[in-house]
This record gives structure tokens, C-alpha cells and sequence, in this order.
């Protein structure tokens, strides 16, 4: 077994005062701290978080909000938490006011930090995902201040969910983003830059074993070139497909179903510094009884070796009831080993969560099926106060 990078909790530190509606809570392994990126938000609804973690050390966060999702006056909305303190009132810093006084709706941001500190913040105009197009703007002062928004090259939706990842063996300059598209069905591409993400090109649509509709790609990265892809699929499916690349994302196996459920919601995966990688997700299908709206109402954390065989760690969320969901997790790990996950909190908010990784039970689940028993299970996180 890989060594596991550990970080020293104190447990001073540990601010279960934070933890929304479990003030009085034991903690919980692995978890270091819950907190919400705000209490009185910009937003009737909010969703699609995405998170990064600046060169200084501070937390950038954004998520598209509005009136609901899909209105003409949803924009894309930032905070910014600096290290060791608080998180600062969310701001707008993107809309959908177009060159002619139209208004489009504003989707799905994901930030990145491009080697040497410039801050690209990705994000969708149009009226629906079928038909939405992407767009790009920077930042030299950590998200401050913005350039204006441009428009991605033609066929080039930009990282569609979740961040894209750099290609250490290809140079700092070298990145793939999983995108997608779902004006002809659903289906994933990826788009590559080998000039640090001044340029992009486009790779796909891949492959599918038989008819999988899916988007939204996931990627993990394991050295060499050697990446692999996780794609939320169409509720028929009930699975999470996966896809694999050994020459740095230029070419990639068919996409295939894989172990772990989906319930038609999108989550994330991050690879960690110890060569693990750490998913946060909703472990059910839509349909499932007990797992709420749309299967939305539980959000796992699971780990892997290799990205195929996986090991239940953590209930995060549980909550059976109508409406009600935790949904749309973003992932990343701190330069100090922390795992930072933000997510969807019942398009009220946007709760963040920090875990040590070191710190969390690792159960086997070789058929995808998660423990009914022990530390990871759903009971024992219905036996918390």
C-alpha cells in the first residue's frame, strides 16, 4: 500500500461549531471541518460550485445563481476565504448580457490556476445546456479583478463541470479538460492544451460500448501519460462510465460501464498526492429508495488505487425528503494534503468541507455495493446526533 499522506489534526481546531445543524456533533473521521461559503446568500438558487486553492494559500469558490436555474438573471457569483480566516461575501463576476441587450443564463463555472498565478475562470451562456456555448475570462490578482469574457474557439465548450488537470510528464504547459456536449444526444470529448491554456484543441467524441449517453467527465491522473475518465450517465443506465487514456488524453479506450452507481448528477474525483484518488458523489441511482430527490438526498466519499476498484470512507450527507439535495461536488487537495470539497446544499447554498485523507476508513466495496456496517456506513451516520 502506497504510503498515505497524514495531516495533524488538533483538535482544538476542529470548529464543530461550524457544522450546520450538528453544533453539538461528535466529529466524525476524517472530517475537519463543515462550514457554509455563506449564511445570506446573492441567490435564490444556487449550484455548480468549483473550487481552487491560489499559490498564496487562499480559497477561491464560484457557482452560478439566480432566481432558478435556466433564468435569464442567473450570473456567476465568487467568494474568497484567505488562510486562517473568513469567507468573504459572494460577489458577481460574469452574466449573460449579450453585445445586442439580450440576456442568456449563466452556467456551470470552473476555475483554474495556470502555471505562474493567472486565475481562468471557464463558464456557459445559453438558454439550455443543448444549446449553451463557452466561455473564458482571467484574472492576474486572484479573482479580483476580471478581464472580459470571451468566447471559446468554434466547438470548444471549455471544461464542461470539473477542473481540468496538468500532464507533469508533458511540462507545465501541457492540460486536459473533460468537456461534453448534449445538443445530439449526450456525448464527451476532451479538449487539450499544450501552451499552458492559451490554445485548445478538441479530442472526440469518444467511443461508447454500446449505447451510453453520458457527460460531464470526471479525470484522474496516475503518471506517464496515463489518465482515466469517469462520465455521469443517463438515468437508464444507473452507472458511472468510465474511460482510459495512455498517451496523455490524445486517444481513449470506449467508453464502458463502471463499478460505481449514478443517479444522473454530476460529482467529482481528485488525485491525491499519495497516488490515491478520492470521489465525492451521490452513491445511488435515481430511482433508489431512501436517497431522496432524484437520488440527490445522500453524498459519499470514496477512495481508489487505481480509479476502478473503490472503498467506502464517509457519509457526508443523508437526507430523505422531497426536493431536498446535496449535489454537483467540486474536489481538490491544499498544498498541506487537506481535501476542500464544495457543494450544492439544497440550491439554498454552498457548504464547504474540509477532510483529512489520511484520516478516513477505507471499507472495500468490490461490487460498487457500499457497507452496510462499520464507520462508512449509513447507519452509523444516522446514529449521529
Amino acid at each position: 500500500m502506497k504510503d498515505r499522506i497524514h495531516v495533524a489534526v488538533i483538535a482544538g481546531l476542529i470548529a464543530l461549531a461550524a457544522a450546520p445543524g450538528r453544533a453539538d456533533a461528535p466529529a466524525r473521521p476524517g472530517i475537519v471541518l463543515e462550514e457554509f461559503v455563506y449564511t445570506t446568500g446573492p441567490a435564490a438558487s444556487v449550484h455548480a460550485s468549483t473550487i481552487v486553492e491560489l499559490a498564496t494559500g487562499e480559497l477561491v469558490a464560484a457557482f452560478f445563481g439566480g432566481p432558478a436555474e435556466g433564468d435569464p438573471d442567473v450570473e456567476i457569483w465568487l467568494a474568497r476565504k484567505p488562510p486562517d480566516g473568513a469567507w468573504s461575501a459572494p460577489v458577481s463576476v460574469a452574466d449573460g448580457r449579450l453585445a445586442g441587450g439580450e440576456r442568456v443564463p449563466a452556467w456551470n463555472p470552473v476555475l483554474f490556476e495556470k502555471p505562474g498565478g493567472e486565475l481562468l475562470l471557464f463558464y456557459k451562456l445559453g438558454p439550455s445546456p443543448g444549446e449553451w456555448w463557452g466561455m473564458v475570462k482571467s484574472s492576474r490578482d486572484g479573482g479580483r479583478t476580471w478581464s472580459a469574457g470571451r468566447r471559446l474557439g468554434e466547438g470548444l465548450i471549455g471544461p464542461v463541470k470539473n477542473k481540468p488537470v496538468r500532464l507533469e510528464s508533458e511540462g507545465q504547459g501541457a492540460i486536459v479538460a473533460g468537456s461534453s456536449t448534449e445538443h445530439d444526444g449526450w456525448r464527451v470529448h476532451v479538449e487539450r492544451s499544450t501552451d499552458g491554456g492559451a490554445t485548445w484543441r478538441r479530442i472526440g467524441p469518444l467511443e461508447t460500448v454500446g449505447e451510453i449517453g453520458a457527460i460531464q467527465p470526471a479525470l484522474m491522473t496516475f503518471g506517464n501519460g496515463r489518465l482515466g475518465m469517469l462520465c455521469r450517465t443517463q438515468s437508464e443506465n444507473g452507472f458511472m462510465a468510465e474511460s482510459w487514456s495512455d498517451d496523455g488524453g490524445r486517444t481513449w479506450s470506449p467508453l464502458a460501464p463502471g463499478v460505481l452507481p449514478n443517479n444522473n448528477s454530476g460529482f467529482d474525483v481528485a488525485t491525491l498526492g499519495d497516488g490515491r484518488h478520492l470521489i465525492v458523489y451521490n452513491h445511488s441511482t435515481r430511482e433508489q429508495a431512501g436517497m431522496g430527490h432524484k437520488g440527490r438526498g445522500i453524498l459519499n466519499v470514496a477512495t481508489s488505487d487505481d480509479g476502478r476498484q473503490w472503498n467506502a470512507a464517509l457519509v457526508l450527507e443523508h437526507l430523505d425528503a422531497p426536493n431536498r439535495q446535496f449535489s454537483y461536488p467540486a474536489v481538490i487537495q491544499g498544498r498541506d494534503g487537506l481535501v476542500h470539497v464544495v457543494y450544492t446544499w439544497h440550491r439554498e447554498r454552498i457548504k464547504h468541507v474540509v477532510l483529512d485523507p489520511g484520516s478516513l476508513p477505507e471499507i472495500p466495496m468490490p461490487d460498487g455495493d457500499w457497507p452496510s456496517e462499520g464507520p462508512a456506513s449509513l447507519s452509523a451516520y444516522e446514529e449521529l446526533p
